[in-house]
């Protein structure tokens, strides 16, 4: 079957001027969406999906989602496409009100070729008022690169609807990381509002709008860290604004007890050497 960005008689594509934003690209190709489970689904406008491609992109990535996480997501549609394009076009897609759209980023674009430098996006997401669709652009993206995308995208989700014993525990274990000054974040969004917070906030015993945007993207963050290293062998980047190990291990046991890893998987090397001792 070809891809409905593929040049065909009927198709804009050809010409290499196909452009279409991300709300009706969805609201276009919902119908289209092969099931994967009760939650995953997918539609690819991008590359041939070979049956190996499919579990690599698709199948494994999902797999390996903790099933606390996985009942907590609404229903996902996965779209992979050739390109997205940013641009500085922002304001409101106007839909029926029956359609009950929201998109995120409006100035995201499907595009066939590859965008001007500087933009060019990667990842854009439209919520319906039943499904959540998050689309992606392969080309030129590493697949280690779409999976940190993948699960960045799903934390988000996660974090909307996080449950009170979880927001209070991550809460605590953060609010004692910033009285004993430790520096450092996961990633660079988290690290930007921590220091916002430090630089606006003296008191870090204080909930705040600041300190709720820190918690958030710190967890984000944490999140994405925690789900990648589940199904995936990474490395975490050392740099002058990494938190320490020992904290971000501490970190991670917490995710581990709120969101056990699923049947087979590990968290830490060392647990697949125990399992592997216990055998």
């Amino acid at each position: 079957m070809s891809s409905p960005l593929e040049p065909t008689p009927a198709n804009p594509a050809q010409s290499g001027v196909f452009r279409i934003s991300v709300g009706q690209f969805a609201e276009r190709f919902r119908g289209e969406v092969i099931p994967l489970s009760n939650t995953f689904g997918y539609f690819c406008a991008s590359i041939p999906m070979t049956e190996e491609l499919v579990k690599e992109y698709l199948e494994e990535p999902i797999a390996a989602l903790p099933p606390t996480i996985a009942a907590m997501l609404p229903r996902v549609s996965i779209l992979l496409v050739p390109y997205l394009e940013r641009t500085r076009e922002r304001g409101r897609v106007k839909v029926p009100r029956t359609k009950r759209i929201a998109l995120e980023k409006v100035g995201d674009f499907v595009v066939a070729e590859r965008p001007a430098d500087g933009q060019q996006s990667w990842a854009s997401q439209v919520s319906f008022a039943n499904e959540t669709v998050l689309v992606f652009a392969l080309k030129e993206q590493d697949v280690a690169e779409y999976h940190y995308r993948l699960y960045r995208r799903l934390a988000g989700l996660v974090a909307e609807k996080w449950s009170a014993d979880a927001s209070a525990g991550y809460k605590t274990m953060l609010r004692e990381e910033l009285m004993s000054s430790v520096h450092g974040e996961v990633d660079d969004e988290s690290w930007q509002a921590k220091q916002i917070l430090l630089r606006r906030q003296s008191n870090v015993k204080r909930d705040s709008p600041l300190f709720a945007t820190y918690i958030k993207q710190s967890f984000v963050d944490s999140l994405t860290l925690y789900l990648h290293g589940i199904c995936c062998d990474i490395d975490v980047e050392t740099g002058p604004r990494q938190l320490p190990s020992r904290y971000l291990r501490k970190r991670l046991n917490l995710l581990r007890t709120l969101y056990p890893p699923p049947s087979g998987y590990t968290v830490f090397p060392e647990d697949g050497e125990q399992k592997s001792g216990q055998a």
